[in-house]
């Protein structure tokens, strides 16, 4: 198992464990990582500072009894508690696509005009309804700055994508 800080494209930054490197790889390519801040997919490898113990010492020879690192059945037989971990993820990654499902049947999708649609209804300039879109930081600041109700929700991708 390997742990990699991970940023987004919003500069969000999180941690998350992968089996390896190739692990990492194929779900970032699929877009099966998100930010959970801001639910962006569009995930990196971060900055990390190595890991150095207190004191390092050479061997001249490997040590008979040193632990080895596990081998892939090892990594598949997870514990009892880390499956509890990956069950409760799972139903968690369902009910977010269950709320995306709902926001796209519901909602109208005004892309990067978010922000601004979204003042127009606030201030009665548009009908009231409910939208979705994409905005920056500094722009959904603002519009929490003027007062107006809106939600960041971790934008999973579909389970049919």
């Amino acid at each position: 198992m390997i742990r990699y800080a991970l940023s987004c494209d919003n500069d969000h930054g999180f941690d998350s464990w992968f089996r390896n490197s190739e692990a990492f790889d194929t779900l970032s390519a699929s877009g099966n990582i998100a930010c959970p801040h801001c639910g962006s997919t569009a995930v990196s490898k971060a900055l990390m500072a190595p890991r150095v113990g207190k004191e390092v010492v050479e061997l001249q020879q490997p040590l008979a009894n040193a632990p080895q690192a596990p081998d892939e059945a090892q990594v598949e037989q997870a514990s009892p508690n880390s499956q509890a971990v990956m069950a409760q993820a799972e139903q968690l990654r369902r009910m977010l696509q269950a709320m995306r499902r709902k926001v796209e049947e519901s909602c109208d999708y005004v892309g990067g005009e978010f922000a601004e649609e979204a003042r127009r209804i606030h201030y009665g300039e548009s009908a009231q309804r409910g939208i979705y879109g994409e905005t920056s930081r500094e722009e959904a600041e603002a519009l929490a700055d003027e007062g107006i109700d809106f939600a960041r929700i971790p934008w999973v991708p579909r389970e049919d994508a």
